[in-house]
């Protein structure tokens, strides 16, 4: 039986200043209610003035109940708020073995928690959220998905 491993949520920033990296640790807490933890860049981008080694983002990764928990609230809480919305379209069964699911959530207000406080979040870049399971083919993938309300869109219908 297909399940979850582990969800991993993470906010990466374009600049490495505390004016930006400060709110986007904080929403991550209050979205999980897990501490959240800095990245730091692997990588010298002169472009976008990032050293090697500075803060470049933050991230979480929930497991067991926080991760059930926050698959129950994204479920029924956050995809009904999506305006004009009717499912993920990007699954594809070209890959032979897929073990991940990656979206991005771009209006991150959709969350209650983060809309109380528009002023300190709404400029907060988009939230990736990372689902990692134990599915051995694309088929037990889409079983899980559709068995956990995350509403798909068959690539042949459309």
């Amino acid at each position: 039986m297909p399940k979850f491993c582990k969800i991993i949520l993470n906010f990466g920033c374009k600049k490495s200043d505390l004016k930006q990296l400060g709110p986007t640790l904080l929403a991550l807490e209050l979205i999980t209610s897990q501490k959240s933890l800095f990245t730091n860049s692997s990588v010298a981008n002169i472009s976008l003035k990032i050293r090697k080694g500075s803060p470049a983002g933050c991230k979480v990764t929930l497991r067991k109940i926080a991760m059930y928990t926050f698959l129950n609230k994204i479920a029924n809480d956050i995809f009904p708020k999506i305006k004009q919305f009717q499912g993920f379209k990007s699954l594809t069964s070209k890959v032979k073995i897929r073990k991940t699911f990656s979206f991005s959530l771009k209006n991150n207000l959709l969350f209650s928690e983060l809309e109380k406080h528009y002023q300190y979040f709404n400029r907060l870049p988009d939230l990736d959220i990372t689902m990692v399971t134990n599915a051995k083919s694309f088929n037990e993938l889409v079983f899980l998905l559709k068995s956990f309300k995350i509403p798909l869109i068959d690539a042949k219908n459309t």
